[in-house]
């Protein structure tokens, strides 16, 4: 699969952006834990420097792992995702808002009733899980999920507004995660955090979210694979999703610019950004020490 360049702003630039200039610090990180959408990939385009960055983890013995907002895709359909872009990744290097919430309404609502906004592939996985879904209005239903639904259609948004408004009966409404955007080849598209948007307008509700910037999917995969929070390194290109994450979880974290956020977001930003780069491709020159080469 062709990588995919991205217009590059002056190196001295970028670097300027920098919070954290202790670029010695940044290449004792051996856990890197990517966003997939506007940071690696955009649609199935790889962006460039990806593939040059994940082998200069595997050969000084790090991990990559990809923490995705994106619960639109199954761990088994991002797998095969991955293997027509030509990145070799097993299920277990995938912790994504969907898997991580599937796990969350196992522990927490396993016998319960649970309305589901999801595409065909994510609701198939979490029914394969044992857990109780139904995709129409059912009196009986406990909790209302909401996923990034691209199948979505009116008749979904209906019932999930009539089961969060229902009087008697105070419903339980989850949502995998609280992007607004999710950048495509084209441009962007409207992401969970936007379908939740529409209902809390007619509803007057909001939901809690369960993916990022909820701490959840880094302390997961740092559990997995054994590495520290001095280890750690957050990479993602939205400061209020991925950023926010890494912030959470008590890791240093590192923005690109290849999707939702801009240069320009940086100054006043809210949460903590340790390091920017324009692309990977400049993360794996400053970690190799081929900046500027």
């Amino acid at each position: 699969m062709k990588e995919t360049k991205q217009k590059n702003m002056d190196r001295s630039e970028t670097m300027n952006l920098q919070v954290n200039k202790n670029l010695e610090h940044l290449r004792k990180k051996k856990l890197f834990l990517f966003d997939i959408d506007g940071t690696i990939a955009l649609s199935e385009d790889v962006i460039e420097g990806t593939f040059q960055l994940l082998s200069h983890i595997r050969e000084i013995g790090g991990r990559a792992v990809y923490i995705t907002n994106n619960s639109s895709k199954s761990t088994k359909d991002y797998v095969e995702k991955f293997k027509r872009m030509g990145i070799e990744a097993k299920a277990e290097d995938f912790v994504t808002a969907g898997s991580y919430t599937l796990s969350y309404l196992v522990e927490h609502h396993k016998q319960d009733l649970i309305f589901a906004m999801g595409t065909n592939s994510y609701i198939e996985e979490l029914k394969k899980n044992g857990l109780n879904i139904t995709e129409e209005y059912e009196e009986g239903a406990d909790v209302v999920l909401t996923a990034f639904d691209t199948e979505l259609n009116y008749g979904k948004v209906e019932a999930a507004c009539r089961l969060l408004m229902e009087k008697g009966k105070e419903r339980i409404w989850l949502a995998t995660n609280g992007d607004l955007r999710c950048p495509v080849d084209f441009g962007m598209i409207p992401d969970c955090g936007s379908i939740c948007n529409m209902i809390s307008a007619a509803t007057d509700r909001n939901p809690q979210y369960l993916g990022k910037p909820s701490p959840g999917l880094v302390e997961y995969s740092m559990e997995m694979t054994g590495f520290t929070k001095e280890e750690t390194l957050v990479i993602g290109d939205r400061i209020y999703t991925d950023i926010a994450c890494g912030e959470n979880a008590g890791v240093e974290t590192c923005l690109v610019f290849t999707g939702e956020a801009k240069a320009e977001d940086v100054q006043g930003a809210s949460n903590r950004i340790d390091f920017c780069f324009e692309t990977v491709k400049e993360l794996y020159e400053e970690l190799t020490g081929k900046a500027g080469n």
